[in-house]
This record gives C-alpha cells, structure tokens and sequence, in this order.
C-alpha cells in the first residue's frame, strides 16, 4: 500500500471560522486584570491559528504529474478545451493566479494560445479517497499553468476592459454582408484599424452577393482592392468566389470575424461540409444577425490550415490606440500625412493639409477620410452602430 499523501488546501469561502473571539476592547474593559493572561502576539505562519490553510492526509494515494503543451482551440467560462500535439483534447481549468494577474482583461485564455499545461492523475488505493471520473479510476485534473507569449492578438475594448478575440492567427478575414444586415463600411474600417496595428494581413469578404447588383459592390471593393487589400465576393447560394476563398484559407490560421448575421458560420459550413456550425436567420424585426456563435473557436480544417470561428459584434471599439495612432492605420492616407504643414496635424480643420488637398483632387475617397477624422474624435465613445 502506497505512503498516505499530506496536501495543503484552502479553507472554502464562508467556512472559515473567526479570526478572533468577541470585541478584545470590551472583553478588556470588562476584566483589565485578564490582560496579563492574554497573547500579546498573533502568528500568521502557516502553523499559526490564522493560516488560511490545513493540511490533510489522503490515505492510499499514487500521483503522477505531466506535463505538456498545447493549443487552446476555444474557452467556455472558467474550462478551456486545449489540443495536444498527438491530437487529444484536455478539458483543463485556468491556474488562479493567471485570472487574478489579468486584471484588464475579460480571460487570461484565448482560442489560439500555445499553453503549458500541469495534469494530474490520481490512482484510488482507499475507499476513503476522494470520488474518480474516470472509468479506470483514474481522476485527471488538468490545470493550465502558463501561457506563452503571443504572435500577435486581434482585441477591442468592451466596457473598458480589453477583450482578446483570437491570437496567433496568420491572417483575419472581415466578413460584411452586402444586404441582411446592410453593409458597414464603417466597421469594416474598424476591424482594419485593429487589424494594421496588431501586424495582422487582412482580408476583406463580402458575402451575400447575389442580394444586390454586384455592380453596387464594385465602387467599395475598388477602394479597398486600390489600398492592396485582399477583397472577396463571395456567395453561398450561387458559389460566387468560394473558390477564390478556398484559395486564401489554404495552409494558414485564419480569424473570421464580422457582425452579426453576415454569415461567418455559414461560409465556414460550406467550406467544410463535415462542420455543422449552428445558423440562424436574420431578425425580421430589426434587420439584426442574431447571436448564434456565443466563443470563438478554433477549427482546422483540410486545406491544411484552421479558422476560428468568432461571436459576431455589433459594436467593434478600439483597444490601446490613441487618436494621433489613427492616420497611420488607414493606409491610404498614411502616404499624404507625411506631407502635411503640420507634424500633428488633425486632417480636419489645419491649413495646408495634404490629406484634404487629396481629397478635394480625388486621390482619396471622401467616406475613408471622414471615417478616419470620425475615428480620431470618437476614438474613445462606444457608438451603437458602426455605419
């Protein structure tokens, strides 16, 4: 039989006993002689009477610990579902000093981080030991001790904390629907933003093709294609540049990431059949995605790469950018903003602005310029609607 195990544990919330008995001043006011007989000194050590910690003894006990590394492939709440290298998926729990150190964040853990991972294996010998989960009578605990520093992140600001879409991603691609919902330059501008500043290459869908002209998404495609970026019509139902999109997605982790009701899961789905991502119809109230994905998750697939597959938003703001930062990321205006009188120059109101004289030439689209000036001012506001 193996040797007995001593553990230290925590105390649980609400079962410690008082640190102290009754009011001291009151005690002393009543009985002054009883000073003499009381302690003068309190030990906090954790042999004292105050330690926040006991140590059992489990009896009949074997431990084996490993450890391992892994990919995060989604979170749900406090459980994270990590890969292995051979290909297994650990459900494991976060290490608390990692929530408590990630204060200005929603998770410490996100879909896409490379994690060192503590597991535990405990052999019952005892009756008295504590209840298995495993069949073989084996209990697993997993725990992700470390995380490891991240590539890149793709992140935004919600109700003043960070909140970490996906990291360690090759490429994003920003889904916009030309019709149910209306189509957001506005939040397509955004996403870029964030895209340029993390150093991450973006590209640019528009799915739902066949509800509208192609010809009205031509005008808008040309000012993205101009500025170099990667832009996709696309359609599910007419197969219009599926292929084209199966072409970007080849060999590279992809984070597909847009608003509500686009169509990310559905675009995923009929790229790989075998997926059965759950869609839902617009909101014939609203004209509003419904929020069918609820984490992101990361998912490879056969063209030899992965996307993660990310909530849609409706409110896309900023995260650790301060507006003087915003020129610089609309890459259309970043090479007349070195041309201005002015080094800090607004391109709103100052003289001499290159960035308005291009406009006025017709170097620059209009919408893009005042999209940039509308970022700038409003960097730090949430607005309901990115139009």
């Amino acid at each position: 039989m193996a040797k007995p195990r001593k553990i230290r544990i925590d105390f649980r919330k609400n079962r410690s006993v008082r640190r102290r008995d009754g009011n001291l001043t009151r005690s002393l006011g009543d009985d002054p002689d009883g000073l003499a007989d009381m302690a003068t000194s309190e030990r906090l050590s954790g042999k004292g009477d105050l330690t926040r910690k006991r140590t059992v003894i489990e009896p009949g006990t074997d431990v084996a610990i490993d450890s391992w590394r892994g990919q995060v492939l989604h979170v749900h709440g406090l459980e994270s579902f990590v890969r292995r290298d051979d290909g297994h998926v650990v459900r494991c729990t976060t290490r608390r000093v990692l929530r408590t150190m990630a204060i200005d964040q929603r998770h410490p853990v996100v879909a896409g981080d490379r994690v060192t991972v503590r597991q535990v294996a405990v052999t019952d010998l005892s009756a008295h030991a504590l209840p298995t989960t495993a069949p073989d009578g084996i209990r697993q605990d997993a725990t992700i001790h470390s995380v490891d520093p991240r590539r890149n992140e793709l992140a935004r600001n919600s109700r003043g904390r960070r909140h970490v879409i996906v990291a360690n991603v090759d490429q994003v691609v920003i889904v916009g629907s030309a019709a149910q919902p209306h189509l957001k330059p506005g939040l397509i501008d955004r996403m870029l933003v964030a895209a340029e500043c993390a150093g991450i290459r973006p590209l640019i869908c528009l799915n739902k093709a066949d509800l509208v002209p192609t010809a009205s998404l031509v005008p808008l495609a040309g000012v993205y294609a101009r500025m170099g970026y990667r832009v996709v019509l696309c359609s599910i139902v007419t197969g219009m540049g599926l292929e084209r999109l199966r072409a970007e997605l080849r060999g590279v982790v992809s984070a597909v990431v847009g608003q509500s009701g686009v169509g990310k899961s559905s675009l995923l789905n009929r790229l790989e059949p075998d997926l059965a991502l759950p869609v839902s119809e617009v909101s014939r109230d609203n004209d509003k995605g419904r929020h069918t994905t609820t984490t992101a998750r990361l998912i490879p697939h056969r063209l030899g790469g992965a996307f993660v597959d990310t909530p849609g938003v409706r409110q896309f703001q900023l995260w650790d950018i301060v507006p003087a930062e915003v020129p610089a990321a609309f890459r259309d205006l970043r090479p007349l903003a070195n041309l201005c009188r002015f080094p800090d120059c607004t391109h709103s109101h100052e003289a001499n602005c290159a960035v308005k004289d291009g406009v006025a030439d017709g170097l620059l689209d209009t919408r893009r310029w005042e999209s940039c000036c509308y970022l700038a001012t409003n960097l730090g506001e949430d607005p309901e609607d990115d139009e």
